[in-house]
Parts: C-alpha cells; structure tokens; sequence
C-alpha cells in the first residue's frame, strides 16, 4: 500500500502465473491494462464523482421497493405479533432463524478476505476487499434484524446487554447460547466497521484532495482523519492495519462457531453434534464467497472495473468455493454416517426423514446446489467465464439458505411422538420481511458503491506490473 507520491516505499510486482506461459517463466500482473498510479486514481474516483447512470436508479428503487415491502410486513409482525408467521407449536423456528443464520453466513467472506488473506500476504485481495468488507457489514446488519424482531417486542432488545440498570438483580442469562449471539455478531460488527473504515482512510484523503465544493472537502477532512501520505503516517496505519486483521482473524471462526452452538449445544435429534462449529464455519465461508462473486461480477461489468476485478480474481475465489465446498459435502455425509453409527434411533430417522421426507424437495435442492454443482468449478473453462461463474455463485446461495432452512425445519417437524408432528408453510409476512433483508441489503451496497470508492486504490497501487520477470 503506497501513496502516489511517496517513492520511498515502491509498490511490489506482485503477479500471478499464466498457465499457458508457465512453461517460460512468464507472468501476468493482478491489474490488467499497465495501469499508472494517476489512472488508477482517476479510473477508481471518477466513479463517485459523476451522476449516477439510470441502470443505478433503477436499481435503486427495485430494492428500496422490497425494504419498503420488508418494513410493512415488520410492522405488521410487531403490532399483530408472531401469530402472523407460520409458526405452530411444533416448528417453533422457522423462516426467522433461517435467514438469521444465512445472513451471518453472507457476512464471513468479507472478513475473510480482508483479514485472513491479507495475513498470508494473498495481494489478489486488493480489488475486492472493500466491497467485500462493506457487503459484510450490511450482511451483519441484515441478520441482526431477524433476533429483534423474533423478540416479539423489539423495543426491548436493549435488556440483551448487560449495561448497569434499576430493575434489581435482573441480568441477562450468560449460560444461553441465543446471548452469546447478541456479543458474537455486535462484536463482528464493530471490529468489521472499524476495519472497513480504516483501509478507507487513504483514500478518503484523496477523495478530499479531489474535492470541488466546500462540504465534500469539509466532509472527507474529518473522516481522512488529517491523513498527510508521510512515510511516519503510513507506518502508523499499516501497524495498525495488521493489529486489526489479527483481531478480527478469530472472529471469522468465532462467530459462525457461537451460531453453531444455539443448535449443538441443544438436546434435539440432529442438532445434537460437535461437527456443527466447522461445518458452519466452512459453509459460511462457502456462501460469503459465492456472494461476493454475484456482487462483484455484475459491478465489474456495470461500473467499467474489468481491468481491476480481472478473470484471475473470480478464478481465485471460486477455488476457495471449491474448497470449502467440498468441506460441506463431506459434512453432509459425516452427518449421516454418525446417525447410523450412533445406533440412535431418534438420530437415524432425522436424517432419513431428511432424505425422504416430505421435506426431501428442499433438501435434494441443498444437495444439487451444494455439493453437485460447485464441482463445474473443477473445469478451467467454467470458473474462467464470469456469466458461468455468476449463475453457480447464484445457486451456492440459493443452496446454503436451504442448508440451513433443512437443518431447522427438518429437525422440528416430527417430534418424539407422532401426535406431535406438523408441517410448516412460511405466510406471506414471512417471505416479505425475507425479502425486505435483500432490500437492505442491497439498497447499502447501491449507496456505498455511489458514495465511496469500491476499489481499494491505495492497495490497487501496490500491486500494479512495473516489468517483467
């Protein structure tokens, strides 16, 4: 990460064997286009300086039209109560815990490219890691929804933190694993943010540099934090820098792990299991990238930023979907291994009410989209092609949201006894306030991509091609 005009810390060649020149030694930069430090500076900025283009405002108004959507059904949620869910006394969770647990899931890849990939000195990260970042905070924004509005009355979600107050001894409950939710994701959120705003600070200083009225300048001066670009501010921040990426290392694992547990910790067949901390973990990971791919390959194209988010970036995350996909696969099988090895008959028949119950649709969909189609990635032509690697990132997604709908649904629907045992159909409410979360959602990430720089550019600068080797 260097400055335009600071010569004293050059940029590395960092670059990435072509397989067709391998043979001679040859490379090929992370940048396409033998970028200069003024291009990329222009090419990166220009983006928030312009009027947006009206594919943008269409956009736009396509998802605040779903949050508006997702906010009635809220309402209707808090002032009509749970009732107006498909709940019963039998799947007391459902569609709400769904995409509680899905969108935390979305929200791990972000910090896993900044943080993780950033530690073992993984440079193709440098043109994806600030959306990434930003699509992991509106993620865990996405999913804190869904706990406060299953309370019921939302307006005392505040009794969840254990803050000094004159109701007498009456504290939050530290042995349940529905708190330890409330500390893990504020936690992610927090340091998430914190990071996400500093590896901005370089470029908010050029953004206030470049700044033609006087609030934009005034704005980007308090936010740039009084950066000047000297070698002694640049060996401040990138200490910093580091710190925070060894922080928020362990929450990538940490959180999805404490997720986990307000199923494993559980006494209910098929949830009772040690393996959910990493099959959970993998499965985020797995999902979070594949998010990124949709986000990313519809903004290279839209926002002009092919030679920035290049072929070799999508190759590159779609092996990490390869990998943590086949990790999910071998958790699907584990699973059932151990009901039948456990010799549990409670144990066995979820899963083969998985299978072949009446819930088997949903759960062949998990399977087809989890573990059958990720392996097209193994094909170098697939993962190389961005419309092929959009659609298989699409069905990643639409995969891990049944993974999980599966795991809840399944395991409640049939209780101990037959009496017991009901079906769940998700109201209309329901499927609105899921697809209000994708309002949010996507209304931040339309915002953030208008308003600040969706390329790290102080980082793009360090890897651009300078010669051949």
């Amino acid at each position: 990460m260097a400055p335009e005009d600071h010569t004293s810390a050059l940029p590395a060649t960092l670059l990435i064997e072509d397989e067709q020149e391998r043979g001679y030694g040859h490379v090929l930069p992370l940048i396409d286009g033998n970028k200069t430090y003024s291009q990329v500076t222009e090419e990166v900025f220009s983006t928030t300086e312009r009027m947006p283009p009206l594919k943008w405002w269409l956009a736009l108004s396509v998802s605040l039209s779903l949050l508006l959507l997702g906010a009635w059904a809220v309402t209707q949620t808090v002032t009509r109560g749970i009732g107006t869910w498909g709940l019963n006394r039998t799947v007391g969770w459902a569609f709400d815990i769904t995409n509680f647990v899905f969108w935390v899931g979305i929200g791990h890849a972000g910090t896993l490219i900044s943080a993780i990939l950033f530690l073992f000195r993984q440079r193709w990260r440098t043109s994806i890691n600030r959306a990434a970042e930003a699509m992991t905070i509106f993620a865990v924004m996405c999913a804190g929804t869904f706990p406060i509005i299953h309370m019921g009355r939302p307006w005392l979600a505040f009794w969840a933190t254990p803050y000094p107050n004159t109701r007498g001894p009456l504290w939050v409950n530290f042995k349940s694993p529905l708190l330890w939710d409330v500390f893990a994701i504020s936690t992610y959120f927090i340091i998430s943010l914190t990071f996400w705003y500093l590896g901005m600070v370089p470029d908010l200083a050029t953004m206030r540099d470049r700044a033609k009225t006087k609030v934009r300048k005034a704005i980007f001066s308090i936010f740039s934090l009084g950066w000047n670009g000297s070698n002694r501010t640049w060996s401040r921040y990138e200490t910093v820098y580091m710190l925070l990426a060894g922080l928020s290392t362990p929450l990538v694992i940490s959180v999805h792990t404490i997720v986990s547990m307000d199923f494993a910790t559980s006494v209910i067949p098929g949830w009772h299991a040690t393996i959910f901390p990493p099959y959970f973990v993998a499965g985020a990971v797995f999902s979070g990238f594949a998010m990124v791919l949709t986000l990313m390959i519809i903004a290279r194209k839209v926002m002009d930023l092919e030679e920035y988010i290049t072929v070799r970036h999508l190759e590159a995350m779609t092996k990490v979907i390869i990998a943590t996909g086949m990790i999910v696969g071998m958790a699907y099988g584990t699973e059932f291994f151990m009901a039948w090895y456990s010799g549990n008959n409670f144990e066995r028949y979820v899963f083969i009410n998985r299978a072949l119950g009446p819930f088997k649709w949903a759960y062949w969909s998990m399977v087809s989209c989890n573990v059958i189609i990720p392996q097209l990635f193994w094909i170098r032509k697939v993962r190389t092609t961005p419309w092929m690697i959009f659609i298989l990132s699409i069905f990643v997604n639409i995969g891990m949201w049944f993974e999980r709908f599966v795991i809840i649904v399944t395991s409640l629907h049939r209780d101990y006894l037959p009496s017991s045992w009901a079906m769940y159909t998700p109201t209309f409410v329901e499927v609105a306030i899921f697809l209000g979360s994708f309002g949010l959602f996507f209304t931040c990430f339309l915002i953030f991509t208008r308003l600040l720089p969706m390329i790290a550019a102080s980082e793009v600068k360090g890897v651009l091609k300078h010669e051949e080797h």
